[in-house]
């Protein structure tokens, strides 16, 4: 997933298999919307293999949201055949790249519109991510995934303890809703960024937006890199109330920290 990032796929993130089946249907809308290919994301194993609740919509409801695409040429028309391919040599690469850039910047607009339409029919609300109680917040820490399950529990434990902590989880990564974000962070004084990936020789992705938007705004926060469950390995409710306590003392550095290896 992440490698695939920077290749002009819009990317959505889902948390459980409710979450999955919803995006599948808004990314169908999406892509040909944008004529941007969307990847509706899920965690293998933990999502993939585990065994939930499902509320499915009727076979019509799905046809009349999707509706039916008109491509301007189509690979099935076979009276007016074309030929596509897959190679792009100077003459044309660089333009359709900046075209495809220019695409992806109004990708968020068309996303919320998107999931408007889908709330309406589903009563199931979207958004560019999710905050689970960060509005005062001073801990708070940011994933994608199926982790934030877990996570969510851990802070509902902490709240009742007293503690001001908070979750937010990405849904749209690509575009990178960064402007929303960063309003969704602004009373947080620590942050921890938990990924299931590694970017090598630098620090993850999700971390690096974070941090480069932070910088940007000129909001001085302080930011802890913490990778996690590579290959779907489990994340524990204590591992991540360990990640709140840390963050809670201060404990914060440049350096990347693995939990559970």
């Amino acid at each position: 997933v992440m490698g695939a990032r920077d290749a002009g796929w819009i990317q959505i993130f889902s948390e459980n298999p409710q979450e999955i089946y919803d995006n599948v249907l808004i990314g169908m809308k999406l892509a040909e919307k944008t004529k941007l290919p969307v990847m509706a994301i899920m965690d293998g194993f933990n999502t993939s293999h585990s065994v939930e609740n499902l509320e499915i919509l009727t076979k019509e409801q799905v046809q009349k949201f999707v509706g039916e695409y008109m491509p301007e040429k189509s690979l099935l028309d076979i009276n007016n055949p074309v030929s596509f391919g897959p190679v792009a040599l100077q003459n044309s690469y660089f333009e359709f790249k900046v075209d495809q850039e220019e695409a992806m910047k109004k990708a968020a607009k068309t996303y919320a519109e998107v999931a408007k339409e889908f709330e309406k029919m589903s009563g199931r609300k979207k958004n560019f991510f999710e905050a689970y109680k960060t509005e005062d917040a001073q801990e708070v820490i940011v994933l994608a995934g199926s982790a934030a399950g877990t996570a969510k529990d851990v802070v509902d434990a902490l709240r009742k303890e007293g503690k001001k902590v908070g979750l937010l989880k990405i849904v749209l990564f690509r575009p990178f809703p960064l402007q929303e974000i960063l309003g969704a962070l602004k009373k947080a004084k620590n942050i921890a960024v938990m990924e299931r990936a590694i970017s090598s020789g630098t620090y993850p992705p999700i971390y690096n937006d974070i941090v480069n938007g932070l910088y940007q705004a000129g909001e001085k926060k302080k930011v802890q890199s913490i990778v996690y469950g590579l290959g779907g390995r489990d994340i524990f409710a204590k591992d991540i109330r360990k990640v709140f306590e840390e963050l809670d003392k201060g404990k914060v550095n440049k350096e990347i920290k693995y939990v559970g290896v």
